[in-house]
C-alpha cells in the first residue's frame, strides 16, 4: 500500500462538505489531545518512577526556574 501524502489528504478533505470538514476537524482535535493526554501521563509515570528510584536531584525552586530560563 503507497503512503498517502499530506496533498491526497487535503484533496481529499476539499472533496468532503462543509459538514463533514467540521466534523473531520473535530476529530482530528480529539485525537491530537488524546495523544497528548497519553504522552503526559507517560512523562509522569516516567517521572515518578525516577523519583521513587532517587534519580531525582534535590533543587531549589530558584535553581529550577535558572535551569528552564537558561
Amino acid at each position: 500500500m503507497e503512503p498517502t501524502t499530506f496533498s491526497t489528504v487535503l484533496d481529499a478533505a476539499d472533496a468532503l462538505s462543509p459538514q463533514e470538514q467540521e466534523t473531520l476537524i473535530e476529530i482530528l482535535r480529539h485525537r491530537i489531545a488524546e495523544r497528548n493526554r497519553q504522552r503526559l501521563i507517560k512523562e509522569v509515570q516516567e517521572a515518578r518512577r525516577d523519583f521513587a528510584q532517587g534519580q531525582c536531584p534535590e533543587a531549589t525552586v530558584d535553581e529550577i526556574m535558572q535551569e528552564i530560563l537558561s
